[in-house]
């Protein structure tokens, strides 16, 4: 096992390699993986891949781990299923059925990617005309666009369980402290804060409104008005915590511009997913369907009552 893994990853490694472009794309009949009793090619990989859908293949194939894992798992399958056509199990009848059962999901699950797909090409041959439906959209639902008033603002967290609550808030006053005597946020953020972000980032959050952070922290920020200001310690549920204000921008309405492709893209989503339930609508009503209700019926299984008979009580003395 442990040489089909290896084998498995450096097939991962020459996938990954190709799907970044750095090796030019091989043949269909490419043997990727070899065990006794089993290939696996490039091609069965490509077509495993299909059961994907389009935005998660490329994530995939450019994750060398994760591409280990689907190959290990395919070359397994594949050399299970020889053995099982070497001990005759795909000829028992039953085996036969679930075969074509098998068959039937995956092209059904194919061809509801085929519809999905003709729908977004029709959406965007069609995109003038829900351009006007976006427009109409923005006008009715202006309020849905309009940008809450927004605060600028750098943080340094002092975190009681690294030390203490009494200890976290003593760092959270002296770094203050250090700060009125004009040491630089940035800098000593980057020292002294229990953010892990704040070594990269020197503890800037930048522009955020409502509901994004910590709803005691949002308001001690909105509650400041001077650029530069510095807070005394708050307590959050994260810790302590010294703000610096820096700026603020007023309520806005978005133009429909700013807006324009979010919009696009409900409209596109709803087109096609309404596409996709006229679709199973259409099956679901077909006029020329037949139902054999009493063998429908006779698939309902009626336990024996019996079976569930409660046991009867133990003899009292």
């Amino acid at each position: 096992m442990k040489r089909i893994a290896h084998l498995v990853a450096a097939a991962a490694a020459c996938l990954s390699l190709s799907a970044g472009g750095a090796a030019a794309a091989g043949s269909p009949d490419d043997v990727l993986v070899e065990t006794a009793k089993a290939k696996l090619t490039r091609g069965d990989y490509e077509a495993d891949l299909l059961r994907l859908s389009p935005e998660l293949r490329n994530p995939l194939a450019s994750d060398p781990k994760r591409l280990t894992i689907l190959l290990n798992n395919m070359i397994i399958a594949k050399t299970l299923a020889a053995e099982a056509r070497q001990a005759g199990l795909d000829r028992d009848p039953q085996v036969v059925r679930l075969i074509a059962l098998e068959t039937d999901r995956l092209l059904a699950q194919l061809q509801m990617q085929h519809i999905e797909t003709q729908a977004g090409e029709d959406f965007d041959a069609k995109a003038s005309d829900f351009l006007v439906k976006a427009r109409e959209r923005y006008i009715l639902d202006k309020d849905k666009y309009r940008v809450p008033e927004q605060v600028k603002a750098s943080h340094m967290l002092f975190d009681p369980k690294k030390d203490s609550p009494e200890a976290a808030l003593a760092r959270a006053q002296d770094a203050r402290a250090k700060l009125l005597a004009g040491t630089d946020f940035g800098e000593l953020a980057r020292k002294v804060s229990d953010e892990p972000a704040a070594k990269t980032t020197g503890g800037e959050l930048g522009w955020f409104g409502p509901g994004r952070l910590d709803p005691d922290f949002t308001k001690a920020a909105y509650a400041m008005k001077t650029p530069g200001e510095i807070s005394e310690p708050l307590r959050t549920r994260f810790g302590y915590h010294v703000i610096r204000y820096e700026d603020r921008r007023p309520e806005r309405q978005q133009t429909f511009d700013e807006v324009k492709d979010g919009i696009m893209a409900q409209l596109r989503a709803t087109y096609v997913t309404e596409q996709k339930e006229a679709k199973l609508a259409s099956i679901r009503s077909d006029p020329n369907m037949k139902i054999d209700q009493a063998a429908v019926d006779g698939l309902v299984y009626h336990p024996d009552p019996q079976l569930f008979k409660p046991a009867p009580p133990p003899p009292t003395n």
